[in-house]
């Protein structure tokens, strides 16, 4: 596995089918949560720039839940269904498509508040064929931006959220 540190001093995962990206947020792990597992708050965070909108799903997801988006990738646009593989309130939700690779956020609280936010992009599940693929195709690195952009993205949002509620 390497690890590194980027120039924010974010810890950054690549491994051979592991992308992932690190932030601290100045929120608590359940103004987190309440983002990432409610789809229609992804077009919100996505920083790739591939999900459009979210097109059927609960407003709340669990362990097994399905929810739709439409997407477009390379200009090109997709319907996806994705369920929801792996789910810890407030530290883990991740869920997968038909392609397999699970896009999954990993939560730990932090001593003053915050929330230690992972994101990663885990194929490890494909075979030679699929994993040759998708390194060909550039997606780990086009990946890996795209969650350094979305770890902005939900650090913006979820801090925007905590100040609201403490305005309430």
């Amino acid at each position: 596995m390497q690890w590194a540190t980027d120039s924010a001093s974010n810890v950054v995962q690549m491994t051979e089918k592991l992308v992932s990206e690190s932030t601290t947020i100045d929120a608590s792990p359940d103004v987190v949560f309440a983002i990432v597992a409610d789809p229609r708050q992804h077009t919100r965070i996505d920083g790739s720039g591939s999900v459009q909108d979210v097109t059927h799903g609960p407003e709340r997801l669990s362990q097994g839940a399905t929810f739709g988006a439409d997407m477009k990738l390379f200009g090109l646009p997709y319907k996806i269904t994705n369920h929801v593989v792996e789910f810890e309130e407030d530290r883990r939700i991740a869920w997968r498509h038909f392609g397999g690779h699970r896009w999954r956020y990993e939560l730990s609280p932090t001593d003053d508040g915050g929330t230690q936010v992972v994101e990663t992009f885990d194929f490890t599940r494909h075979g030679t064929l699929a994993s040759v693929l998708i390194r060909v195709t550039g997606f780990p690195g086009r990946n890996r931006r795209g969650i350094a952009d979305t770890l902005t993205r939900l650090k913006a949002a979820a801090e925007a959220d905590a100040e609201a509620a403490l305005d309430q």
